[in-house]
């Protein structure tokens, strides 16, 4: 099976690890606190059926810290910690606005 070239953000969030569940993954989303940036402009998300693909940046707070990753993999399914670890890359969240 290949992986598609873009994911509902909800199920990204939960396929990287990030949350524990869709659930969750959608609350954030449908709460205001993800931010996309594609082609250098920002918006907040506010629906959790907003789809990324390689290449957006994605910032969003968890556990107390301001999260800045960039969608590097979509995935086919939620695999384990280390598979996740392929779909994206830490960036610095501080040149956010």
């Amino acid at each position: 099976m290949t992986a598609p070239l873009r994911r509902r953000v909800d199920i990204w969030l939960w396929h990287a690890r990030f949350t524990k569940s869709r659930a969750l993954a959608t609350k954030l989303v449908s709460e205001g606190g993800v931010r996309l940036m594609r082609n250098g402009a920002s918006r907040q998300l506010e629906r959790a059926s907003t789809e990324v693909q390689p290449g957006d940046t994605l910032m969003f707070p968890l556990r107390g810290t301001l999260r800045a990753v960039k969608v590097e993999a979509i995935g086919a399914r939620r695999g384990p910690p280390a598979e996740a670890l392929g779909l994206y890359r830490e960036l610095d969240a501080g040149g956010f606005a």
